[in-house]
């Protein structure tokens, strides 16, 4: 029994030794920081990177429709002589523009572009008197499709506020309509429908009839297709 009791003992200061060395061992403090705040440092960093890449492409399809505005407002024969001429192969080269500028971001695949040419009509109202269109996303213009409001005063122009062409001139009135998908594991915004509208009005004198073709014609880029690609 003597011999039991001093195994106790001896084991009860063995233990006693071992809790000691452990309370008094911090080799593995820093490890168990780490696994305790690597998710969370993790997770901060994916979702700064996730917000900074949100608002970068915000930034750039606003650019996208500025520009598309502008250049589609600068188009045109450069006869000083005559009204200019606007070709389709303008208007297409507008798109390629955008392109280019929307490359890194997909911009025909996750998105539409619908170029309007806001004028005044006979009856001294606002009409759509031509659109083209671009981009694989099924978006249409909220305003109406080429034609709306070709006769009367019913329709009161585009954008908010209310945009209106006067009268011998014309507004390139552009939106852009683009689906934002996340680039990390994160899932902070989601796909998110982005949206942008820009207005120009037309930099020279313009004929206004209607989108002249070359020879041969140049591909038309309907608002009925709905691609990424180049029309052809």
């Amino acid at each position: 029994m003597k011999k039991i009791m001093n195994r106790i003992g001896s084991c009860k200061r063995a233990m006693g030794r071992i809790s000691s060395d452990l309370r008094d061992c911090t080799s593995g403090v820093a490890m168990v920081e780490f696994a305790f705040s690597a998710p969370i440092v993790l997770s901060l960093g994916l979702m700064g990177t996730e917000t900074a890449n949100f608002t970068i492409t915000h930034m750039m399809i606003s650019q996208v429709a500025m520009q598309v505005a502008d250049n589609t407002s600068r188009v045109g024969e450069t006869d000083v002589l005559v009204a200019r001429k606007v070709y389709e192969r303008d208007i297409n080269e507008a798109f390629v523009g955008a392109e280019k500028l929307g490359a890194p971001y997909a911009i025909f695949e996750n998105g539409r572009i619908v170029v309007s040419s806001l004028q005044m009509n006979s009856d001294g109202g606002q009409w759509i008197a031509w659109q083209r269109c671009r981009g694989a996303k099924n978006f249409q213009s909220e305003y109406g499709t080429q034609g709306t409001g070709a006769s009367g005063t019913s329709f009161l122009g585009m954008g908010s506020p209310r945009i209106r062409a006067s009268s011998g001139t014309a507004v390139m009135f552009v939106e852009v309509s683009y689906t934002y998908e996340p680039i990390t594991p994160i899932d902070f915004f989601g796909p998110t429908e982005i949206e942008y509208t820009a207005a120009f009005n037309i930099r020279d004198s313009r004929d206004l009839t209607q989108l002249y073709q070359t020879n041969p014609a140049s591909p038309v880029a309907s608002c009925n297709v709905y691609s990424a690609d180049r029309p052809s």
